[in-house]
């Protein structure tokens, strides 16, 4: 690490450290395959050692990415100037011989999906474990909406960009697509949607709306993944549902929350906690953005039984039918019918 760029706080820049190319290549051993923690939609993420010992993980962006200087930009100056601990820690970046790459803490249980929906690593996951992953995504939220010195939408959380510590703790990753707002906006409007489809919220895939309240949507689609172990992408009842947000619904509907469970933790955690949980995740949900409760309301509803959670109204079912499905991170512009993907990549095990 050699100096700091991008230095004070009068343009709303945070510190950041450069790495030489030189550093980065050593420390990847020339970016070899062997090095490779996954393949995220801007390009791949590798294990690296520095020679002080020091493990990193390094995001090279891809020369064929839709990612251009701009997003990268935004998220080294983003994540420069938040600090939390359930938020993933960039250590540096590298500008160098038309490479652009971003430096992070190493998170050697790389990302949630890789326990969550594993057969075997879900087992991993106990109940205290995933309440505390499940606080920790909200306290990080929290933070970004509206504790942080800026104002900032996520507008892709999803499984995959929650990178999970050596104790399991979460820490919410990628902001190359994130937003800053005024202190008085309430959101905002785009042609160019960013995203994962199944966790948008309606009003941004079809509209390009865009505000706090569409990431506690995700967040939402997330709670409902932790909670039952099942997928949203690709999730096909095809007795009762055709989405994990219908199914959880018509269940919850039904009475038959209990159904809904992972049936590796039904034994062992409490049925009146994981029932309390599915109901705040629909309450995240609701068609209506003004209906979604805020992050610090969400926190206050997770962390006491005492409060009385309202009924849900019913969330939205029409997005997946109106939209180009793909199942991956996107990127797209919006068309009077929906949106238009114009990149197809997709995220694996780990994303930075």
């Amino acid at each position: 690490m050699d100096s700091c760029i991008y230095g004070n706080d009068n343009d709303n820049r945070g510190e950041i450290y450069y790495f030489n190319l030189i550093t980065i290549l050593a420390a990847t051993n020339n970016f070899s395959d062997a090095n490779k923690l996954g393949e995220g939609g801007f390009g791949p993420v590798y294990k690296g050692k520095l020679i002080n010992g020091k493990e990193i993980a390094v995001k090279r962006l891809s020369m064929k990415s839709k990612q251009g200087l701009e997003e990268f930009k935004n998220e080294v100056i983003l994540i420069a100037k938040l600090q939390h601990k359930n938020l993933v820690r960039l250590l540096g970046c590298c500008l160098e011989e038309d490479e652009k790459i971003l430096v992070y803490e190493y998170m050697v249980n790389t990302s949630l999906d890789a326990f969550l929906f594993d057969p075997d690593k879900c087992k991993v996951l106990d109940w205290a474990k995933r309440t505390n992953i499940v606080n920790g995504i909200a306290k990080g939220l929290q933070y970004l909406h509206e504790d942080s010195r800026l104002k900032i939408i996520h507008r892709d959380l999803k499984v995959s960009n929650v990178l999970l510590d050596d104790e399991m703790n979460p820490k919410i990753s990628d902001f190359g697509t994130a937003r800053i707002f005024g202190s008085n906006q309430i959101q905002a409007n785009t042609i160019r949607i960013v995203g994962t489809y199944g966790y948008m919220a309606p009003e941004y895939a079809m509209e390009g709306l865009f505000s706090i309240k569409s990431d506690v949507y995700s967040f939402g689609i997330l709670m409902m993944e932790i909670v039952s172990g099942k997928k949203n992408s690709g999730f096909n009842h095809l007795e009762l549902a055709h989405s994990l947000l219908s199914y959880v619904w018509q269940l919850w509907n039904e009475g038959k929350g209990v159904e809904l469970i992972d049936q590796t933790i039904i034994d062992t955690c409490p049925i009146s906690e994981a029932l309390r949980l599915i109901h705040i995740a629909l309450l995240c949900v609701q068609e209506d953005p003004n209906d979604r409760p805020t992050m610090s309301r969400v926190i206050l509803m997770l962390a006491s039984k005492s409060i009385n959670l309202p009924e849900p109204s019913a969330p939205p079912f029409s997005v997946g039918r109106l939209i180009i499905f793909d199942q991956s991170s996107t990127i797209g512009t919006r068309t009077g019918l929906g949106l238009v993907t114009s990149d197809q990549s997709s995220t694996s095990a780990s994303s930075y």
